[in-house]
C-alpha cells in the first residue's frame, strides 16, 4: 500500500510540467544539431516560454482521457485525436496520420512504411500516463503503449516511451535514478536498442567514463540508425541524470550538450527531476524565466478548445484524473 499526501502529490505534478517546460525552452533553439553544444542556461528572452509539441500533444491526451475514459481509451481513439486536432505533418507525426487515412489503425499505423518508428516522438510525451498513474509504473504503461504504437508501431520508439513512463511513474515513490533507470530496463526488451543505449551510458558512468566520451560512445552506437533516433536520445537523458547526479541545471544543461534533439532531452530530464523532487528542486529563476504559461504550437486551435493554458491548471486537471485512472485500473 502507498500513501500520498494530496499536496506532495500535486506539487510533484506541478514541478513535473515547470521541469518539461524549462527543458523545452531551453533546449529548442539547439535542436538537432549533431555536434556537442556548450550552453550554461538560458539563450532566450526571459518571460516567455517557448512552444513545444512534447507538451501539446500530453494536453490533447488529457482531453482524450477526459472526455472518453480511462476504460476506453486505446490507441484507435488517440489516433482520432491526432487525425482532428494535431497539425504536423512531419516524420513519424505524418505517416502516422496518413497511414490511419488511408484505413490503416494503430499499430500498423505506426509500422507501415515508417522509417521514422525508431525516432523521439513517442517517449517525449509519458510525462501524462506517469502522472496520472504515479508509483504505479505498469498502469502507466499500458496507455504509453496505446499512445507510442499509433505513429512508432512496436519500433523502438515505443520502446523507448515504455522506458521512460516507468521510470516517470516509478519516480514518485523512489528517488534513485540507478533503481529507476533498472526499473525502466525491466520492462523492455533486453535486446532492444534502446535498453543497449542506456546500458552503454550507465556503464560508462559506473566505469568513471567522462560524459563527453560516454557521449560520444552512444553516438557511435547509433550511427546505423542515423540522427534524431530514440536509442542515442532517450540515453542523452539518463546521461544528463546520472552526470548531472540530482543537480538540476547540471543535469539539464549536460543532457542539452550531447546535442541532436535538445528540447525533448532537457524537457524529460526537467520533468523527471521535478517528479522526483517537487518544486523546491526546481532553482527559482529557471522558473521564473520561463513563468507558468504553456505555449502551443502542434494543436489546432481552431478546432481543439478547452486545454489547459498553464501549468497551474495542467496539474489540477491531471489531479482530478487520478483517483478515476486508478479505480478503471484497480489500483
Amino acid at each position: 500500500m502507498m500513501k500520498f499526501s494530496k499536496n506532495k502529490l500535486k506539487d510533484k505534478i506541478y514541478a513535473c510540467w515547470m521541469g518539461k517546460n524549462i527543458g523545452g525552452t531551453m533546449g529548442a533553439p539547439f535542436e538537432g544539431k549533431t555536434e556537442m553544444n556548450d550552453i550554461q542556461g538560458f539563450s532566450t528572452p526571459k518571460g516567455t516560454a517557448l512552444p513545444n509539441d512534447d507538451l501539446d500533444l500530453q494536453l490533447v491526451w488529457l482531453k482524450a482521457i477526459e472526455e472518453k475514459g480511462p476504460y476506453k481509451l486505446n490507441a484507435q481513439i488517440l489516433g482520432e485525436y491526432w487525425i482532428n486536432y494535431i497539425t504536423p505533418h512531419w516524420n513519424e507525426y505524418g505517416i502516422g496520420k496518413s497511414n490511419m487515412k488511408a484505413g490503416l489503425l494503430p499499430p500498423l499505423s505506426g509500422h507501415y512504411n515508417n522509417k521514422w518508428k525508431h525516432s523521439n516522438g513517442a517517449w517525449i510525451r509519458s510525462e501524462i500516463w506517469a502522472c496520472l498513474a504515479p508509483g504505479c509504473p505498469d498502469i502507466a504503461i499500458k496507455y504509453a503503449i496505446e499512445d507510442a504504437c499509433v505513429d512508432h508501431g512496436m519500433g523502438e520508439g515505443t520502446y523507448a516511451e515504455i522506458f521512460t513512463a516507468a521510470v516517470e511513474s516509478a519516480a514518485f515513490i523512489i528517488n534513485d535514478i540507478h533503481e529507476l533507470i533498472n526499473i525502466g530496463l525491466s520492462k523492455i526488451p533486453e535486446d532492444c536498442r534502446v535498453a543497449r543505449s542506456i546500458k552503454i551510458v550507465t556503464e560508462a558512468y559506473k566505469n568513471g567514463v567522462d560524459w563527453k566520451d560516454a557521449r560520444n560512445m552512444l553516438v557511435e552506437d547509433s550511427r546505423d540508425l542515423g540522427w534524431f533516433q530514440a536509442p542515442c536520445n532517450v540515453a542523452f537523458a539518463m546521461l544528463g541524470m546520472l552526470y548531472g547526479e540530482g543537480d538540476f541545471k547540471k543535469s539539464m544543461i549536460l543532457a542539452i550538450n550531447c546535442g541532436d534533439d535538445t528540447d525533448c532531452t532537457g524537457a524529460t530530464v526537467g520533468a523527471l527531476l521535478g517528479i522526483m523532487n517537487g518544486t523546491a528542486g526546481i532553482p527559482e529563476d529557471w522558473s521564473s524565466h520561463i513563468g507558468d504559461q504553456i505555449v502551443t504550437v502542434a494543436v489546432d486551435k481552431g478546432s481543439c478548445h478547452g486545454l489547459p493554458k498553464t501549468c497551474s491548471e495542467l496539474t489540477d486537471r491531471v489531479m482530478s484524473m487520478i483517483p478515476v485512472v486508478l479505480k478503471a485500473n484497480r489500483a
